[in-house]
């Protein structure tokens, strides 16, 4: 996990960055375009680092919930969330501590809610189960017509 972590924070702090570069660099197109590549090589990396701690820790933490808690549900990856959040903020002081590991929970559940959410809306989409094999599928109505209204009376 932590390649693709490094990956996705490279790839998505080169684009924060190259605007951010581009909009701080003085005018004219070669000084913006000169102030994007730098900003890109100057700090694309380090985000990129910086996510994939986050995200191996994440990954580590998250596998000894699995294994100590003996199941794997929603609340390994919040508790890992607020975990990684606060052991990354240990050097700044416990408030920094309790603030960032509030910010991963939260973060965490918002995303684990979402893909709960969205799992249940595509399960309904598709009704499976013995319910629907063997019971064959009702014959559809034929629709009236203004012609036929006797055949209904």
């Amino acid at each position: 996990y932590k390649y693709y972590a490094f990956t996705m924070g490279a790839i998505g702090g080169g684009i924060f960055q190259a605007v951010k570069g581009f909009r701080n660099a003085p005018s004219g197109m070669s000084h913006r375009m000169r102030g994007s590549l730098t900003a890109i090589k100057t700090r694309a990396p380090q985000l990129g680092g910086s996510f994939a701690v986050w995200g191996g820790l994440f990954s580590m933490i998250d596998c000894g919930l699995v294994k100590v808690r003996g199941k794997e549900d929603p609340w390994n990856s919040i508790t890992s969330g607020a975990m990684t959040g606060a052991i990354l903020a240990a050097r700044n002081g416990p408030v920094a501590m309790v603030g960032s590991a509030a910010m991963g929970g939260i973060l965490l559940a918002l995303i684990e809610g979402a893909g709960i959410l969205l799992t249940r809306f595509a399960s309904s989409q598709f009704p499976t189960g013995p319910q629907f094999a063997e019971e064959p599928a009702p014959a559809p109505m034929p629709t009236p017509s203004f012609g036929d209204y006797r055949q209904y009376q």
